[in-house]
């Protein structure tokens, strides 16, 4: 079944799964989102009642990157779920969610970048570590991260408004980027602000995983786990380069099999926005010793970590 998206200048023919379909599909999304931001916010409560956590900036920047997944699949799962209740949304309403997800998907990456120059500080210049890695700098890189973020979003805003009539912002649409900021130079700006960020970030990522490996002793235990930590990095930030082909790659297997369009673009969808989700709770979550073992402290002992909240805080 097909439906007719209509707006000004442009007509979208949209297809629409059958009742079946759309069940199990979204079945299968909002129990995915619900398991992962289960753990991811497992996550966020064992950091937030670890004092060890809080005064130190390597998982102050992690704990970031988790909130960032919880937000970008929450709202992914929203639109997801909205899109076959009600089909289109408030043109306003699409506005906010888009923004919120583009930031924090904007985000990813350059947490991870900054993660990757506090694990090559730590490993190169670990006299100073100390010193140059503070909590206070921390929260400054985050905000930093932030500004950078908006700048890139806040112009597709303000090219709207200026470009958009007010009964566009009225109207309902699918809530799609496309279907919201739709002068073209806009995504030319997209393209190129992208192609800036992953640039600045992979040239981030190669500088510092090259420096570890050639500045520590190869039999260093420290210095490994700095070289893998920095790998899994780059994977991440694969996963998350995947986001800004996603068009292109249903494009490319529409074309292919243009009768599977809709299982494409949900399949697509998964592997792109919610399984890279899973990745931010291994690296540090499951993989750091320290993390692993408030975190099973919390999940087998709550009530004792409860019960001797000082003792926490003279362990770091």
């Amino acid at each position: 079944m097909s439906v007719s998206n209509t707006g000004r200048n442009f007509t979208t023919v949209v297809y629409r799964d059958t009742l079946n379909t759309a069940v199990i599909k979204n079945v299968i999304t909002v129990v995915l989102c619900i398991s992962i931001n289960f753990v991811n916010g497992t996550l966020v409560h064992t950091f937030t009642k670890h004092q060890v956590f809080n005064m130190n900036p390597r998982y102050i920047l992690y704990i970031h990157l988790v909130i960032n997944d919880i937000i970008l699949l929450t709202l992914f799962t929203l639109i997801q779920v909205l899109s076959y209740i009600v089909f289109t949304l408030k043109v306003s309403l699409c506005i906010i969610f888009l923004m919120i997800a583009i930031l924090a998907n904007l985000n990813n990456p350059l947490t991870l970048g900054v993660m990757a120059v506090e694990c090559y500080i730590a490993i190169c210049f670990p006299l100073r570590h100390t010193q140059i890695c503070t909590v206070r700098k921390a929260y400054a890189a985050i905000a930093v991260i932030w500004v950078l973020s908006s700048l890139t979003i806040l112009p597709d805003l303000f090219v709207a408004l200026a470009t958009e009539s007010l009964g566009f912002f009225r109207s309902r649409v699918f809530c799609l980027r496309e279907n919201i900021f739709r002068h073209p130079d806009l995504s030319q700006k997209r393209d190129a602000s992208n192609t800036i960020f992953m640039v600045i970030v992979w040239l981030t990522l190669f500088y510092t995983y090259f420096r570890i490996l050639f500045t520590a002793k190869a039999a260093a235990t420290d210095a490994k786990k700095a070289r893998n930590t920095v790998l899994l990095h780059g994977f991440q930030l694969l996963l998350c380069m995947l986001t800004y082909v996603f068009h292109v790659i249903i494009a490319g297997l529409t074309y292919l099999h243009p009768k599977g369009v809709l299982a494409i673009r949900f399949t697509i969808s998964i592997l792109v926005h919610v399984l890279p989700r899973l990745i931010s709770p291994v690296v540090y979550g499951l993989r750091d010793k320290m993390f692993r073992k408030y975190l099973k402290r919390h999940i087998f002992c709550t009530g004792s970590a409860q019960t001797h909240p000082q003792k926490t805080l003279q362990r770091p």
